[in-house]
């Protein structure tokens, strides 16, 4: 039933994946009755004809745990607190977290978006092999639903199918932003949304609380408990890398043997055009975001006249926990104290938890199935402002056949010829494509007067609305693309050499892509197998040369992550010839990105995407893993400041060198 593996990490399989059986949840909907829908009979499959617990029943129950209560006296003890008092403390914040769930509330929510649902999308395809294997698992052990994160959509979506499948609705964990919206705050928890504070470090009573709530869920397999295991919205539509707190506790229950095993189910959700999109490029280009209300969810409804295409929702082989840990954890650690005595993970624990969280975002990635719009995108942004109708035609089919080649999932209606396809993908992304009279260019890119800041804004926002569907496929190509850079950095065939240049780009990008933490080799072995099977490089033991047939493919693959290598050699670039103190984050971006930006309107440097926060937040991070910044903790937030005796070797693994001699202008 779940998958068994022999290490936490499997070798990727090369070959185009088998397409799997997709239903359309909603063209039933568009031919029946939401009312009926929503009021049919809900008869869930439930975990070993378990007698559901009440919300309340549930918060009495981590009242009262072990685990809790030694908590409350331990607070109790070193701050001279009355135990009634923290007892008062933690029923206050369990009212404030818990799911509230109530039949009425969820056909409310089956009716409404079902009809929501039908306005703003052409389909909602689901995998129904998935559907099986999950329906299996959660009446076998406790499940934890892992699926991605792109849209707001996602949780809504989540409970939407479970629904529509008869399938217990997961308690969902969300961010205390919902819980002030006013009527919706309420109906999301009555749907099963619990909440949870942002950030409740330092808070050990919280802490506590919130722990021992998930734990109860699991350990009586009350519901699939739902969570984001990326922790938030991705607004650039790359993978961001994992979160462990949440995935820790998640697990402890099996650790200590208080259920016999736990299925962790990757899901990956898939949109052909995300209702956010618009708002996640101005976010990363420094515009706050609007705070979550119900008067904004109101204004919104303009968008219910706009078409968002499809949906592909993939739910993934259920991953044993038991199986996984076999031979690698050793659980009866666990039996040295009392099982309810809070204890930091140890080492072994700690690695397993982080190396299944990045296993189950490679399984994310896999199972995404990819649109055609990703492809048109991804070549106009090599091809800007604007290429032929006819060629863009011819390169996706092209574009078409190398990602299928490196395994990635692609829905192509075979029914309709390349051209039609191509054309509906513009038509869909209208608000970023247009075509003209055979010519088809990205939206606001297309100025040809005196470039300003303001007009550099407006051709960022396009831009990196282009570059969010192009990454949705970026982790298909990451691996073949980084030893075609490699190769180019070193401008050698020796094999060796070009690994070294590999291993030091992938740490480089280790931020920006999802890589299995130590399985360099196997990557590095992944992608010149890629490159190889598709004839793009010709290996021996000891080199690996790019070959004729290969030059085109290989000068794609390099031009689609140039603007991350070039984005982080503006950013070294700014903080060694611009900055000569310690510096916080904020300051860090707000001046990279002007210095970027006067960059653009010199014509100096055309990387709109360098002006991306997220793009900079992950440069600080890799820079301090590399030992190029120090993180100092100071009273309000933290500093970084330059490591002087590692400019001179990072510039140079950078190919800085020639870099810098192109920027005559680089400090303006």
């Amino acid at each position: 039933m779940a998958a068994s593996m022999g290490s936490v990490y499997s070798q990727k399989e090369f070959r185009s994946k088998k397409r799997e059986v997709f239903e359309d949840i909603l063209e039933e909907r568009r031919q029946s009755s939401d009312l009926r829908y929503a009021m049919k009979c809900y008869t869930p499959v439930i975990y070993r004809n378990l007698t559901p617990c009440t919300p309340s029943g549930l918060k009495t129950s981590v009242l009262q745990s072990l685990e809790l209560q030694y908590v409350i006296r331990q607070i109790s003890s070193e701050s001279g607190e009355s135990c009634e008092s923290i007892q008062e403390q933690a029923a206050e914040i369990l009212d404030e977290m818990g799911h509230n769930l109530r039949m009425g509330a969820i056909r409310l929510f089956a009716m409404s978006l079902s009809k929501i649902f039908k306005r703003l999308f052409q389909k909602v395809c689901v995998n129904e092999e998935g559907i099986q294997r999950l329906t299996q698992a959660i009446q076998e052990h406790p499940v934890v639903l892992l699926p991605s994160h792109r849209s707001y959509i996602d949780f809504l979506m989540m409970s939407y199918v479970l629904y529509s499948y008869d399938l217990a609705l997961p308690v969902i964990a969300a961010g205390m932003d919902f819980m002030g919206m006013k009527i919706v705050g309420e109906l999301l928890r009555m749907s099963g949304a619990f909440y949870m504070r942002r950030s409740f470090r330092g808070n050990q009573l919280y802490w506590a609380v919130f722990a021992e709530y998930v734990k109860t869920l699991i350990r009586n397999g009350y519901a699939p408990v739902e969570f984001f295991v990326e922790g938030q919205r991705s607004r650039t539509c790359k993978t961001l890398s994992p979160k462990f707190g949440l995935l820790n506790i998640a697990m402890e229950p099996f650790f200590k043997g208080e259920v016999f095993d736990t299925y962790i189910v990757p899901i990956s959700i898939n949109y052909e055009r995300v209702l956010e999109e618009s708002l996640y490029a101005y976010e990363l280009l420094g515009v706050p975001k609007p705070k979550e209300s119900t008067s904004g969810l109101i204004k919104a409804r303009r968008i219910l006249n706009e078409n968002f295409g499809s949906i592909h929702i993939y739910f993934g082989q259920p991953i044993s926990l038991r199986s996984l840990a076999s031979g690698i954890i050793n659980r009866t650690q666990y039996n040295l104290k009392p099982r309810h005595l809070p204890q930091r993970p140890p080492e072994d624990v700690q690695s397993f938890v982080r190396d299944v969280a990045y296993q189950v975002e490679l399984n994310q990635i896999a199972n995404m199935v990819l649109s055609p719009g990703v492809l048109v995108a991804t070549i106009l942004l090599q091809n800007l402002p604007g290429m032929d109708f006819n060629v863009l035609v011819e390169k996706t089919l092209w574009l078409k056949d190398l990602i299928e080649a490196f395994g990635g999932f692609l829905e192509w209606p075979d029914n309709l010829s390349a051209s039609r396809v191509v054309r509906s993908s513009i038509d869909l992304h209208s608000n970023i494509f247009t075509l003209v009279d055979g010519h088809v260019t990205l939206l606001e890119h297309k100025h040809t007067g005196l470039l300003t800041e303001e007009i550099v804004f407006e051709q960022a926002v396009s831009l990196l609305m282009c570059a969010f569907y192009r990454n949705q496929m970026i982790n298909v190509c990451v691996r073949p693309a980084l030893v075609v850079l490699a190769c180019e950095m070193v401008q050698s065939s020796i094999k060796e050499e070009i690994f070294r240049s590999f291993s030091f780009l992938r740490s480089v990008f280790s931020k920006e892509f999802i890589f299995f933490p130590g399985s360099e080799d196997k990557d590095f072995d992944e992608g010149c197998f890629m490159l190889t099977k598709c004839d793009i490089i010709h290996t021996t033991p000891s080199e690996i040369m790019i070959t004729d047939k290969g030059t085109i493919a290989a000068f794609f693959l390099s031009k689609m992550f140039q603007p991350f290598l070039e984005g982080y050699k503006l950013a070294y670039t700014y903080l060694v010839g611009e900055v000569t103190n310690a510096f916080t984050e904020k300051q860090y971006i707000s001046g990279v990105r002007s210095f970027i930006s006067r960059l653009i309107v010199s014509g100096t440097s055309k990387c709109y995407e360098a002006l991306s926060s997220d793009m900079q937040k992950n440069i600080l991070s890799s820079f301090v893993q590399l030992g190029v910044l120090k993180r100092m903790k100071s009273v309000s937030e933290a500093t970084f400041c330059l490591e002087k005796k590692m400019v001179k070797e990072t510039a140079e693994k950078l190919g800085l060198q020639m870099f810098t001699e192109k920027l005559p202008s680089a400090r303006l």
